[in-house]
């Protein structure tokens, strides 16, 4: 036999796998609605054949349309990690610098650390028109795009002030990421995350010294920034393993680059941390399944919600727990939306050049949940809730946010 014909797969990402059935264009939130980019089939499987070959055939502005949603990796027949062949290209390729709009959406430490201390004229100025003009005019973030609010403190500084103390007292222990959002913008999901574990008997530490989980660095040309953070999680993680049962998160988005991205796009061995890191929906979900916690909710409780499945909980493969965890609370109805794409992509949506096809993958989303008119949409994804609040007159929370609401004091 010739030693040329190739008997067994050799390329990352399961190249060799693909079939060119286009399943993935057809699912594809960017290929829905503009013909600027030609799916994922192409900058994926089909590009990474010729850029194999010839490292010009690699084309940044079109590899840039892809928001990294990953729906082309769960309907794919043979479990080509589409969207990690993109993304590896975008890597490995690219030759596009980092300008003052990258740096910004990339170093979410670094923002949220200054914006916090200083929230209130934070909040004002970012979102001034004049702001916004300047930022689409010489930043290139688009001046629809509504920016989160900074809180007044962070949720570490409240852990360290309020809970810390407490947690010595219970025998069974987790460990929390809390991530950017909950620190800088949300600490109220941080402390119903802590009320909700504390009610079912766990103490919660948090991981000493953690940094953003990488996926803004990731989606921002920065992978050695993302890479370096990623290799600071993973040894703070496998410290705080050492007296907690497990992590805990309330991003579907962090879950997810720790547990996959950390391995399959930074190139990091993740294995001692990986299987211990859980969707704070899917741990509570098993301890009350197994009958291991309890909650004890209230009687009265009545709220009409709208489940949202974010791109990447649904990778994940676990959108199953936090709807089954919705439905043991007595007196919440229960509505699941379409599996759509908001099409906010993390920072995708921020940038010039993305907003209005991030609106308009959004769009049909939107105009659901006006249909469903419920008391409030609820999803595992930060930015989707963003993207959600920004679009709809509607307010949306976290499941944990949820419980946090239905269990008696």
């Amino acid at each position: 036999m010739s030693k040329d014909i190739q008997l067994y797969q050799v390329s990352e990402n399961d190249l060799e796998k693909c079939l060119k059935c286009s399943i993935c264009n057809a699912y594809c939130p960017v290929s829905g609605v503009t013909l600027k980019f030609p799916g994922p089939k192409w900058a994926g499987p089909d590009g990474e054949r010729h850029r194999l070959k010839d490292e010009t055939c690699f084309d940044e502005k079109t590899m840039k349309m892809c928001l990294n949603c990953k729906r082309c990796e769960i309907v794919c027949p043979q479990g080509v990690k589409v969207g990690d062949i993109i993304q590896s290209a975008r890597i490995k390729y690219s030759l596009q610098g980092i300008g003052i709009r990258e740096f910004m959406l990339a170093n979410t430490d670094l923002v949220g650390t200054l914006a916090t201390h200083s929230f209130g004229l934070a909040n004002r100025v970012v979102n001034m028109g004049l702001t916004k003009w300047m930022l689409h005019k010489m930043v290139g973030i688009h001046q629809g795009r509504t920016f989160p609010a900074y809180a007044s403190h962070t949720f570490e500084a409240w852990y360290r002030r309020e809970a810390a103390k407490g947690q010595q007292s219970f025998d069974r222990k987790v460990a929390y990421f809390h991530g950017c959002y909950v620190n800088y913008n949300f600490p109220e999901l941080g402390k119903h995350l802590v009320r909700v574990l504390n009610a079912m008997g766990y103490g919660v530490s948090l991981i000493k010294g953690e940094q953003c989980c990488g996926l803004p660095a990731i989606a921002n040309g920065m992978s050695e920034k993302a890479r370096a953070n990623g290799r600071h999680n993973i040894a703070a993680m496998e410290r705080a393993l050492r007296d907690a049962e497990c992590i805990v998160t309330t991003s579907s988005s962090c879950t997810f680059t720790m547990r996959s991205e950390y391995e399959s796009l930074l190139r990091l061995d993740n294995s001692s941390v990986a299987e211990n890191i859980n969707l704070a929906t899917k741990f509570i979900y098993q301890q009350l399944k197994s009958g291991a916690a309890q909650l004890r909710f209230k009687p009265d409780f009545k709220l009409r919600v709208a489940y949202h499945s974010a791109c990447h909980m649904e990778r994940l493969g676990w959108t199953i727990y936090s709807i089954e965890l919705l439905k043991m609370i007595p007196g919440l109805e229960l509505v699941k939306l379409e599996s759509r794409c908001c099409g906010i992509g993390g920072t995708y949506g921020f940038k010039k050049e993305n907003y209005d096809v991030s609106q308009s993958i959004g769009a049909p989303l939107f105009k659901q949940i006006g249909e469903v008119d419920p008391d409030v949409v609820v999803t595992d994804c930060e930015t989707c809730k963003w993207q959600i609040e920004m679009s709809t007159p509607y307010r949306v929370m976290n499941p944990i946010s949820i419980i946090n609401d239905a269990i008696l004091d």
